[in-house]
Formats: structure tokens, sequence, C-alpha cells
């Protein structure tokens, strides 16, 4: 996928700072910063730990793939992000959110999916001229 138009460019910039932004609090939440004494896998689990863990390593690469805009960004952050939300939607009690959590992670897919519409279009319209 090409990101180069320059509106697009910038749109996919903004995704990718989400992105970034999301993966350093998760990492601050591995790292038990606002924990206190009690460990991060005490508080998480194990399993959870694990999921957590994989899922910030994955936003943070998306976060570098978007920023210099290569396709593979776009569709690590989709894929992880779409995983995410269909395990905590299923119940799995090791996959932790907030509300706020939930809506940005939800308009982070909504917005990648976006952009992969809007460039097919772009792609498509090209082929026509």
């Amino acid at each position: 996928m090409d990101f180069n138009a320059p509106a697009l460019g910038i749109f996919v910039r903004i995704i990718a700072i989400v992105s970034l932004l999301l993966g350093l609090n998760d990492a601050a939440r591995l790292l038990g910063v606002n924990a206190g004494a009690v460990s991060p896998l005490a508080t998480l689990g194990t399993a959870g730990f694990v999921y957590l863990t994989v899922f910030c390593l994955a936003r943070l690469f998306a976060a570098v793939g978007l920023w210099i805009r290569a396709s593979w960004g776009g569709v690590l952050l989709a894929g992880a992000t779409a995983i995410e939300l269909a395990l905590y939607l299923s119940g799995n009690p090791d996959v932790q959110m907030t509300a706020f959590g939930f809506g940005l992670r939800l308009a982070l897919v909504a917005a990648i999916l976006a952009v992969f519409v809007l460039r097919v279009r772009q792609r498509r319209a090209r082929a026509s001229d």
C-alpha cells in the first residue's frame, strides 16, 4: 500500500502517533508504573502479561511501520488490534481494558480500515483513467 498522498499520509501519521502512545501505555503497564509495589505479573497474571506484551510490541512495531509509510504497519496494527478486541469481547479474563481503551482501539481499527478503503478507491480511480 502506498501512503504517499499528502492528506492520506498525514492521517496515517496521526494513526501512527496514537498507536505509539497506546503501545507506550501498554509498556508502562508491563513495567508496573502505576501498580506501586505490586508486581505486574501478580496484577495481570501470566497469560495476561504475555497477551499484553505481544499486543504492546505489535502496536509499537506497527507505529514505526505506519510512520515510514510501509504497508505492513497498517496490516500489523489492524490485525493485532482486531485480535485483541475479539479476545476482549469473547470474555477472555486475561485481556483487560477500560471503556476508553476499548473505544480508542475500536477507532484505531476503523481508521486503518478507512485508510485501506481510500487507498483501494484511489487505485481503482487511477486504473480507470
